[in-house]
């Protein structure tokens, strides 16, 4: 199955996440399909960047939304 999730790549104690499409087998910060956004969890408003184009087209050819991702996009205005 096909998830768009977060992919971290922040150092140590300093998170920032990439959200990417990838394979639900594959590891958290391995092999993805597509980059779609960015996710900064440090600065005071929450900074989300995503390709809203990329995001309604992955979604229409079935990739399901992880949790967190789900919560980011709906409160971007995305989904």
């Amino acid at each position: 199955m096909v998830k768009i999730r977060l992919r971290r790549v922040g150092a140590k104690k300093q998170p920032y996440y990439r959200i990417v499409v990838a394979d639900s087998r594959y590891p958290r910060d391995g092999r993805f399909i597509e980059e779609i956004g960015t996710y900064n969890p440090r600065v005071e408003k929450d900074d989300v960047k995503v390709d809203a184009d990329k995001v309604k087209e992955w979604i229409a050819k079935g990739a399901q939304p992880t949790d967190t991702v789900k919560a980011l996009l709906k409160k971007n205005g995305i989904l």
